[in-house]
């Protein structure tokens, strides 16, 4: 087997998900019996993952506000596929070989994983109902200290 062209490119959970949709949604499965369920289960994963509240545009943004910071394009495609929560989240998604992230910096990515990857309010409703009672009282005092 000959390498026609050598150039390639790095895609998201989202692209994959996706051109996965688009083979599922075809009713011609290429003639592979196990394409199908290969597909379902891909789907399965990739649609309870952060690549579903993901779009093109959320993307490019979320690319243009991490180029302030000095990241190899293989860190940017972890941090699109599995955006940091916390300061060691994003520490583990970061080779740091060179120079680790300060707490600031930590900081400033997390702040922009929520700006771009946010779910809409209508998918956290089910989040919020499942609140244990020390976040509920602080949650409570919280509003009780705004008043």
């Amino acid at each position: 087997m000959e390498t026609v062209n050598a150039t390639y490119s790095y895609v998201t959970n989202m692209e994959v998900m996706h051109i996965l949709q688009q083979i599922k949604s075809t009713k011609k499965k290429f003639g592979m019996r196990n394409l199908a369920t290969v597909t379902y289960e891909a789907l399965q994963y990739l649609e309870e993952s952060p690549c579903k509240v993901q779009t093109r545009e959320t993307i490019s943004s979320y690319l243009r506000d991490l180029s302030t910071y000095k990241l190899r394009p293989h860190e940017i495609l972890q941090m699109v596929n599995d955006p940091p929560t916390s300061a060691l989240h994003t520490q583990l998604l970061i080779d740091d070989n060179k120079a680790p992230l300060t707490d600031e910096q930590n900081e400033a990515i997390i702040q922009l994983t929520h700006k771009h990857f946010q779910p809409s309010s209508t998918e956290q409703q089910p989040q919020t109902t499942t609140t244990t009672a020390a976040t509920s009282t602080s949650i409570t005092t919280a509003q009780a200290q705004a008043q």
